[in-house]
């Protein structure tokens, strides 16, 4: 009982070093990152942004940045850590080493004439019938008189001299640092070790995989939900306008959960009034219109009520539960425009090619959410094919504004960002009536725009011109520069209230026919990444071509120095249709700045089949196909997607597809948008 005692004592010991063992180094190391990390500010610093309160330290945004789970966890684990320390050094269970020498009073080898004086003297302190204190008469019995037997009997003595121990030699002694209550299996200390074998071992697994399974079952892998691609791929069409996407982007899942109150039905009748312009209404039958309008689902209207308010900047009409609500649509669109994007740009053609429209659609959607900027303001006007959404982007512009400097001959964005900066502080004060703080904000917003510029090639690895049948590699450098020259960046969104991060599509597609050739994501923010994803790019690449050793490492350090200079390696492959000239172009779309996307024309020629064999011809089993389960939706649906304005990229919808007659290179161009027109180099 005892020894049970003594290894039950070691169970806080035990305890804490399993604790200590990871926790320890982590927190060391999660230091250093952090210390060693650099402070570089990333995000606007105009007084827009600055009053919106987004990035605004206070000490309530100080701690909800640090409460994190992982914070949380090492600061509790911290604190059990130093209580059991406490316990420890308080408790008195340590094993004691039995020395009656020391208890004596004396030192090794004394004699046995000084050891009867030292026990005389210690019995007229601690013996019961001198002392009655209970504590006495304990530490005299099981420590003085054992102590004094000890050293009379001379084998007791003799074993001490040469063990340690009264009792000879002892053996080694092993324990389980456990509770006491553990280690009595009897009565009910059985049944709780019992339970506690069930509970770790059987039903914690079961309840996790139970919880697992259930979300997975309910969510993708990007924490949307299934009902919500499914409505996605659904009602995605190939003629979708960009004006029709917000009524495809609404229909979300996570938005349908959204409670309708019955208290929301006044302030959303009167911001029916506020925006009821953007809606799409067919004003030759207004009333009929608005009926219709509101016979849909409410969790429908109240999400496209809640976002056109967003967009038109009306959200100080909405009561407070509504401004919650909007917070929490806005929260979860950027992933949710990220899954309608790739819904648009899905295989659905034999050929494995997503469509155009609805992808263009998307991102212009983004940009205006991003940016709080209506859709109607993105149509096309006399001066700009872009309208006035791109000034409202800006601080302190307005509609009013933009007709101001449009009479002194700026009607286009690109007009006014091609400006020299002290000709437009001059217009902005002088004619748009700014301050020169508002002037300072607007420049500070344009140095932090970003201009794009693609650099991108197609061709058969190994082989001389491109053949039907063959599999041809695009290879595109994107390169990113900002006035102020930083490569990473939030974009300045004073409206949208959570930090969004740049994200560009490369879209490589025929306008002609609405295809999506090739299409990848892009960002700017980890260059660790983009290096390593890079390196290895380029180095298979070479090792495909036959290259040196030499030649590989030159090429991988040439890429990791455009890499560092703001540039992303985007690369894939796409099988080459039938024989004849294709006018393809490469779209760089931002989903977070309006007016900063980059095209470039590309003339690819496919020759008829001549070397021998079908080398690279995929199968059809090998051409993606569209999900279990779904249908194409019909053609005759598409007339309702009637455009009622035009997108920014729709003027290049006239392309041809095929152009035997026009001068063909062989897929190789380089463009940007820091100019006002697209550049193609002929090989």
């Amino acid at each position: 009982m005892a020894a049970s005692e003594e290894h039950s004592a070691l169970f806080p010991i035990f305890v804490l070093t399993i604790i200590a063992l990871p926790l320890v180094p982590y927190t060391f190391v999660n230091l250093y990152l952090t210390f060693r990390k650099k402070t570089k500010t990333i995000n606007c610093r105009c007084s827009s942004c600055f009053h919106s309160g987004k990035y605004r330290k206070s000490i309530f945004k100080r701690i909800s940045n640090f409460s994190t789970y992982s914070n949380l966890t090492v600061v509790l684990l911290w604190v059990v850590v130093a209580l059991l320390a406490l316990y420890i050094k308080h408790i008195n269970t340590e094993f004691q080493v039995f020395e009656p020498f020391s208890i004596l009073g004396l030192e090794p080898g004394a004699s046995d004439s000084e050891i009867k004086k030292a026990y005389r003297r210690l019995s007229i302190l601690y013996h019961p019938d001198k002392n009655p204190d209970p504590e006495a008469h304990k530490y005299f019995v099981d420590f003085i008189s054992k102590a004094y037997q000890a050293l009379t009997d001379p084998v007791s003595r003799e074993n001490f001299e040469k063990y340690g121990h009264p009792d000879g030699r002892q053996g080694l002694q092993m324990g389980i640092a456990l509770p006491q209550f553990l280690l009595n299996i009897d009565g009910a200390s059985g049944g709780i070790l019992l339970l506690g074998i069930v509970g770790v071992c059987i039903i914690l697994p079961l309840t996790i995989a139970v919880i697992y399974l259930s979300r997975s079952s309910k969510y993708t892998g990007n924490y949307v939900m299934h009902h919500t691609m499914y409505a996605y791929y659904h009602f995605m069409k190939p003629s979708l306008a960009p004006s029709k996407v917000m009524e495809v982007f609404i229909r979300a899942a996570e938005y349908m959960e959204i409670p309708v109150r019955r208290t929301d039905e006044e302030s959303l009748q009167k911001l029916f009034v506020l925006v009821r312009s953007e809606l799409n209404l067919d004003l030759r039958n207004i009333r009929q219109e608005q009926a219709k309008f509101w016979k849909q689902h409410p969790a429908l209207v109240k999400s496209e009520l809640l976002m056109q308010a967003h967009l038109t900047r009306e959200t100080t009409a909405l009561s407070p539960s509504l401004q919650r609500d909007l917070k929490k649509m806005l929260v979860l669109a950027p992933r949710l425009l990220e899954e309608l994007m790739k819904m648009a740009i899905i295989p659905r053609t034999q050929q494995g090619h997503g469509w155009l429209r609805p992808a263009t659609g998307v991102i212009e959607l983004s940009q205006s959410i991003i940016q709080a900027v209506p859709l109607s303001a993105r149509k096309a006007t006399g001066g700009s094919s872009e309208g006035y959404g791109p000034f409202l982007q800006l601080p302190h512009f307005s509609e009013s504004i933009v007709k101001k400097i449009a009479r002194k001959k700026v009607r286009s964005f690109q007009e006014l960002r091609e400006m020299k900066p002290q000709e437009r502080a001059e217009l902005l004060t002088q004619v748009a009536g700014f301050t020169a703080n508002h002037s300072q904000d607007v420049e500070m917003v344009l140095e932090m725009m970003p201009s794009i510029s693609i650099d991108i090639t197609c061709e058969t690895e190994g082989e001389e011109g491109i053949q039907e049948g063959d599999i041809v590699t695009m290879q595109a450098w994107i390169t990113l520069r900002r006035w102020n020259g930083t490569i990473r960046a939030l974009p300045h969104a004073p409206y949208f209230p959570y930090d969004k991060e740049e994200n560009f599509w490369l879209l490589l597609a025929d306008p002609s026919s609405n295809d999506v050739w090739m299409s990848q994501k892009v960002n700017f923010m980890d260059e660790a990444t983009a290096i390593i994803a890079a390196s290895k790019a380029i180095e298979e690449l070479k090792e495909g071509a036959g290259a040196s050793a030499k030649e590989i490492n030159a090429a991988v350090k040439e890429a990791i120095d455009r890499v560092k200079a703001g540039s992303r390696l985007v690369m894939g492959k796409f099988q080459a249709p039938a024989e004849g000239n294709y006018n393809l172009i490469s779209y760089c779309l931002c989903d977070s700045w309006i007016g900063c996307d980059a095209k470039s024309n590309i003339r690819l020629k496919v020759l008829k089949r001549s070397r021998a064999g079908t080398r690279n011809i995929a199968t059809a089993d090998e051409v993606p196909s569209l999900e279990d389960g779904a249908e194409e939706e019909d053609e005759e649906g598409e007339d309702e997607y009637d455009d009622d304005y035009e997108s920014e990229y729709s003027e290049d919808e006239d392309v041809k597809g095929k152009d035997p007659k026009a001068a063909v290179a062989n897929g190789s161009a380089h463009a940007g948008n820091h100019s006002g027109s697209d550049e193609s180099d002929e090989n």
